[in-house]
């Protein structure tokens, strides 16, 4: 039954599509209840039975090992979901959403480079930091990228934009689960897919729903609102409306950046060295035309 479940949830997964991303959450949840519920099954039959041979170990053994998966979805151990960049359409390429020179905190294709790759809808999101950034300070001035200018990175439709929620104290994470984007602006692009811009500070959001849009137009300013340790643009593209999915259960799609002085999709990364943070990832800049 465990492998049964195991393989089916496996194929369905590497189809892709919304049918992959349910299949991909219940390898993580589903496949490990089943795993709990059989290892208690087979372990009341051997202590009633008294039987404790190598089939009943086997079986145990079995029935542990797909408890594994939930690791997985709470965070104990990470992977990539299993979309492939090449043969995932339709890919945006953007300019980047702001003129400032940009560390890329998070953003790539693998997950050393990338931590959001482990969620379907954020698999090649970006995290963008200005100079200076891991200050781990708790006043929101002391970090570059507060209050800089965030411009719109394509040409679109403002398909929805909130703001009202308060920047949070930076240096620590926020958890904010309930809604992780804070103020954001979604942009519908010609091709119908979703580019999410969040983290917006409070009082910034200057576009509005059904507003058309063209590239460099300012949208708002960084600020540290949502689920966020410190000011950042966080960025991603997607097939589905943000307005009609959860967060981390829609189709992620691959994001380019031209116009500026790195490769098409800069690396991230983040490292503990000598006990403190220090980003590893790509320095870019928008080059003006």
């Amino acid at each position: 039954m465990i492998l049964l479940a195991s393989g089916l949830c496996w194929v369905v997964i590497l189809r892709g599509g919304m049918a992959g991303i349910v299949a991909w959450y219940t390898f993580q949840i589903g496949v490990p209840l089943l795993g709990l519920a059989m290892l208690l099954v087979v372990s009341v039959y051997a202590v009633v039975k008294r039987r404790f041979d190598r089939t009943i170990l086997a079986s145990l053994i079995s029935c542990a090992a797909a408890v594994v998966p939930a690791a997985w979805f709470f965070g104990f151990l990470a992977i990539a979901y299993p979309a492939s960049i090449e043969s995932t359409t339709p890919w945006a390429t953007v300019r980047l959403p702001t003129n400032e020179p940009v560390k890329v905190a998070w953003g790539g294709d693998t997950l050393n480079v990338n931590y959001h790759a482990i969620v379907p809808d954020q698999r090649w999101a970006y995290d963008l930091f200005v100079a200076p950034y891991l200050t781990a300070s708790e006043n929101l001035e002391d970090y570059g990228c507060y209050e800089v200018p965030v411009l719109a990175p394509a040409s679109g439709t403002v398909a929805s934009s909130h703001d009202g929620d308060p920047d949070v104290v930076p240096g620590q994470p926020s958890m904010n689960l309930e809604a992780p984007f804070g103020n954001h602006v979604v942009i519908q692009l010609p091709t119908g897919t979703y580019l999410v811009i969040a983290h917006l500070q409070e009082g910034s959001v200057v576009v509005t729903s059904g507003e058309s849009l063209e590239e460099g137009q300012p949208i708002g300013r960084c600020g540290n609102s949502g689920n966020t340790s410190e000011p950042h643009i966080h960025i991603h593209h997607q097939r589905q409306d943000p307005a009609a999915y959860p967060v981390n259960f829609a189709e992620g799609l691959p994001l380019f950046f031209r116009d500026h002085d790195g490769p098409p999709m800069p690396e991230g990364g983040i490292r503990h060295r000598n006990g403190e943070l220090v980003a590893t990832g790509m320095a870019v800049r928008h080059q003006k035309r």
